[in-house]
Formats: structure tokens, C-alpha cells, sequence
């Protein structure tokens, strides 16, 4: 993974089908596209270089069918896994909570919602016409990666926008870390998220 300049951008394209984002660096340089496959029996996320969808870099894969502890194998063009994520499902059902595990499956990071209230009132706002477009202004959750020592490693905060499309990712540690693996683990968190505030 090219080294990088933080805060990322996350931004979701409103116009197209498939549920897809650009990445952008902190002075505006693209550094990947984002696109969800449809019409697909299992879910399937593909990260490009750029919007040309010219070289494909990473790919993430469901395990199943339906989601319920469902497991997204992270590898690159060459087929190395980088890692895996886990959304857990039945204790997560108030706080979203995603399970990291490295290329060999342990579990060593967790990307847990910061405070379930506001994804909630965001939901709830959002239903309601018309004003219901505004819920992105008011309603902005974020969620945190930690390591196994309870470590704040990244946070992904959504930024106030119509139709939940952007989010930001602060660093938060000067700690070397695996950027690679955390990144693609975020940018699969918001896929499956940003529905949900």
C-alpha cells in the first residue's frame, strides 16, 4: 500500500447503482475506488487504483449468503490475503462491532461504533419526508479501531453531508501500523454501515 497522507476521504458517488466511493488523501490526491459488486450471490467489494477501474488492487469476500457473523477475506491482485473481517451480529444489534483478524485468522483488532445513540437518532430522522435528507447534517456517527491492548489506533467519523456520503479517517496513533489491512477494514465497515447512518 502506498504510504499515506491522513485524514483519508471517503466519498460516495449518489448517481450510480452500485454502492461505490473514491478515497482521497489529505491534499486531494485519489487513491482508490471503491465498488461494491451487484447482482451477486455473495458480497463482493473491489478496490481499484482509480475510477478508471483500470487496475484492480483488493478484493474483499463474504463467506455467506446472508449476514449473520459474516466473514470478508481481504486479498490483493496477486491472491495474498492481507486479513479478514468479521461483523458480529447477535451482540451487536446496538453497537456495531467489527472483529479483525491478520492474514493467519487471529483476532488482534475491533472497530466498534463510539456511541450507538447517534446512528439510532440518525435512523430514526431519516425516515421521516423530506426533512429526512437533512438527518446527514445533524446525525454524524463515528467508530473507532482498536488493537488488542484497548489502543485507539484509527477513527472513521461521518462528516456532516446530504445522503451520508462523506467520511473522514484520522490516524490516531504514531505507532507503526499495518495501514493496508486497517484502511480496506474501514472502507468495508462504511460500505455496510453508511445504511445505517
Amino acid at each position: 500500500m502506498k504510504d499515506l497522507q491522513y485524514p483519508l476521504h471517503f466519498k460516495f458517488r449518489i448517481t450510480s447503482l452500485a454502492n461505490d466511493f473514491s478515497a482521497t488523501d489529505a491534499i486531494g490526491n485519489s487513491i482508490y475506488y471503491v465498488r461494491e459488486k451487484i447482482f451477486t450471490w455473495r458480497d463482493h467489494i473491489m478496490v481499484y487504483r482509480d475510477e478508471s477501474k483500470a487496475e484492480l488492487i483488493y478484493e474483499l469476500r463474504s463467506n455467506k449468503l446472508i449476514d449473520f457473523q459474516q466473514t470478508f477475506t481481504i486479498s490483493d491482485n496477486s491472491g495474498r490475503v492481507v486479513g479478514k473481517v468479521r461483523r458480529k451480529s447477535i451482540k451487536s444489534l446496538w453497537r456495531s462491532t467489527f472483529n479483525l483478524m491478520d492474514a493467519e485468522d487471529r483476532l488482534d483488532h475491533t472497530i466498534k461504533e463510539k456511541n450507538p445513540w447517534v446512528k439510532l437518532w440518525d435512523g430514526l430522522f431519516g425516515e421521516l419526508p423530506i426533512v429526512g435528507m437533512l438527518s446527514g447534517y445533524f446525525f454524524n456517527p463515528s467508530y473507532i479501531l482498536r488493537n488488542d491492548l484497548d489502543e485507539p489506533m484509527f477513527e472513521i467519523i461521518k462528516e456532516p453531508s446530504f445522503f451520508g456520503r462523506k467520511f473522514k479517517v484520522n490516524k490516531l496513533t504514531d505507532k507503526e501500523v499495518d495501514d493496508e489491512r486497517f484502511v480496506l477494514s474501514l472502507m468495508l465497515m462504511v460500505l455496510m454501515e453508511r445504511s445505517n447512518g
